[in-house]
């Protein structure tokens, strides 16, 4: 038995799963990841790092820069979910997959149809200002003069906690856990994985990671093309 033939009976056998992803998910469809080999992370900005310019000291102290940052490396504009996302739809539909936690601000999931969807990192589709609370779904200067931020979550700031607590409720219900294009290297977030006490660990990731010998099911490849695979095997089914 191929690992694809394992994980669609592993879904087959689920009734409550839960999807965990990160950068990866994303590369697909356009997005770079971080740490990967052609990550945001492996070049500097104007003589700053990434990390740096993502932190909010450096978005009160740069917001020029920051703004300039985020519109020329991270812009989600004409970005479109790929076979990965329509993938984890379909499973929603079949009344498989019951939650999707992701760690990035793309909105694809959304984009793509999925419902529960829990953004632990916030998007990058909601931007807002801090003196009248105005929104809009991208960067726009407001009226009152206020500072217009997006409603992620910077280095050196908290995670919601109605977020974490939702995302690790979901994690606590699974009996499959599905983790995709993350390293699981970075925290908080990478601990979550630790709240799993279901039957099914299933890691797709194109790298090892830390959890692969503790996984059910540890597949080496492209979320998108595992993902795809894994919903025409069932529907032939």
């Amino acid at each position: 038995m191929d690992s694809i033939d394992s994980l669609v009976k592993i879904v087959e056998e689920s009734k409550y799963i839960v999807f965990f992803g990160g950068a990866g998910t994303s590369t697909d469809s356009g997005i770079k990841d971080f740490r990967g080999k052609e990550g945001l992370y492996k070049t500097l900005y104007k003589g700053y790092k990434p990390e740096e310019i993502l932190s909010i000291d450096f978005f009160n102290c740069h917001r020029e820069i920051f703004s300039e940052y985020v519109k020329e490396k991270m812009s989600i504009e004409n970005i479109k979910p790929n076979k990965g996302h329509y993938a984890l739809l379909e499973l929603e539909k079949m009344g498989k997959l019951k939650a999707i936690i992701t760690q990035n601000i793309d909105n694809l999931h959304q984009e793509s149809g999925s419902k529960n969807v829990i953004e632990l990192h916030g998007t990058l589709k909601d931007w807002y200002c801090l003196k009248c609370g105005k929104r809009d779904t991208k960067e726009f200067k407001c009226e009152c003069g206020g500072v217009v931020r997006p409603k992620v979550t910077l280095y050196g700031e908290m995670l919601d906690e109605t977020v974490t607590y939702r995302a690790i409720g979901e994690i606590e219900k699974a009996d499959t856990l599905i983790v995709s294009g993350t390293s699981l290297t970075v925290y908080p977030a990478a601990n979550y994985i630790t709240y799993f006490k279901g039957k099914n660990l299933v890691i797709i990731n194109e790298d090892f990671t830390g959890y692969d010998a503790h996984a059910t099911l540890a597949i080496k490849g492209n979320f998108s093309e595992v993902l795809d695979k894994l919903v025409k095997k069932l529907k032939k089914n």
